[in-house]
């Protein structure tokens, strides 16, 4: 029996490296090769939690959670019945067309191993193909890349719109990017880590704002114009937030800021919190929540290969499979990485 290295949780804050069976493609199926995988926010949730309940909705028991869902691979293996997808192809995968579960996400594989069976392979549905002119570590930011283009989708936002992106983290930073090549005429993001705020920049952000170190009322009125909320009271002119940091504040500041007919697009899980209702009536804001990728995983692929170099500056640090368990520390230390990068050996 052929066996691989793979990635689960180890209890609360831990992971584990672990044997496991390498997975035999049958004749509807592919197995890749895992070449990059990112380390995502839920994988981080995967672990405070300590692994997943066995009976999700009942609650119950938690059990060990193969980790990864954002890989790019190389076919190594093609089943006799597959048709259009050819051993040494280059691909990204959609995890959550896997029959036995999300890929990652409570389904039987995980992404961060050193070889993935994706079942009844289908280019165009469960990969997409892309060219050598990108590399694996870039390609593996395509989900995540679909998340954000689902979020600016869902925003509507324009070439006339005025924006504000809450959140200078791979989803914040992938919808700076997409609402800059969708033409939107200003973006503003807004994070309070200095670093962030100047990647936010080097792709694309037209201003910054970190409001530990000054007031985003006055900052985006001066950026955005005044306008005002349903009563009449002055609001900044801003048309669109975006929120990808998911923090309580973020709510509170919108409503305070909000003019009348503003939109907000929640893309980040949110945290219980009290929400000013009376201060959503008074602008009529129109909440928008932004759930995953319904169309756009591999309608993200081709731009994504066209811009691949303005994607790579969303990469913090690439870690090599061998030190994996570093990959985790970074990502689960606040404020120590942006995104990272798992990336396994030639």
């Amino acid at each position: 029996m052929a066996t691989m290295k793979s990635v689960q949780t180890a209890g609360v804050g831990r992971i584990e490296v672990v044997d496991v069976e390498r997975p035999v493609p049958g004749p509807k199926d592919v197995l890749l090769r895992i070449r990059a995988g990112g380390v995502c926010g839920t994988d981080v949730t995967f672990l405070r939690m300590g692994g997943m309940p066995a009976r999700a909705h009942l609650g119950g028991d938690l059990v060990p959670v193969a980790l990864g869902h954002e890989p790019a691979g190389e076919i190594v293996e093609v089943g006799a019945e597959v048709t259009g997808l050819e051993v040494g192809d280059r691909v990204v995968v959609n995890p959550q067309d896997a029959p036995t579960g999300i890929i990652g996400c409570g389904g039987r594989y995980g992404a961060l191993s050193e070889y993935l069976l994706i079942e009844n392979a289908e280019a165009g549905r469960s990969v997409a193909v892309f060219p050598d002119t990108v590399p694996f570590e870039v390609a593996c930011l395509n989900e995540p890349m679909a998340v954000s283009r689902h979020a600016v989708n869902r925003s509507g936002a324009g070439p006339d719109d005025r924006v504000v992106v809450f959140g200078a983290g791979p989803i914040g930073l992938g919808a700076t990017i997409w609402l800059k090549l969708r033409g939107v005429g200003h973006v503003v993001v807004v994070d309070v880590i200095p670093s962030r705020l100047e990647k936010a920049l080097a792709v694309g952000a037209d201003a910054v704002i970190d409001p530990a170190r000054e007031d985003v009322t006055t900052r985006l009125t001066e950026l955005h114009g005044q306008s005002a909320n349903a009563l009449g009271q002055p609001r900044p002119g801003t048309d669109v937030y975006l929120d990808a940091a998911g923090a309580p504040a973020v709510f509170d500041t919108v409503v305070a800021n909000v003019r009348w007919h503003a939109r907000l697009v929640m893309v980040a899980v949110q945290k219980k919190g009290e929400v000013d209702l009376g201060g959503m009536l008074r602008s009529e804001l129109t909440l928008i929540a932004s759930q995953g990728y319904p169309t756009e995983i591999f309608e993200v692929t081709p731009e994504l290969v066209e811009h691949h170099e303005r994607f790579a500056k969303l990469i913090s640090h690439r870690v090599p499979f061998a030190e994996v368990e570093r990959a985790f520390e970074l990502a689960l230390t606040p404020g120590a990485a942006e995104k990272v990068v798992v990336a396994f050996g030639a």
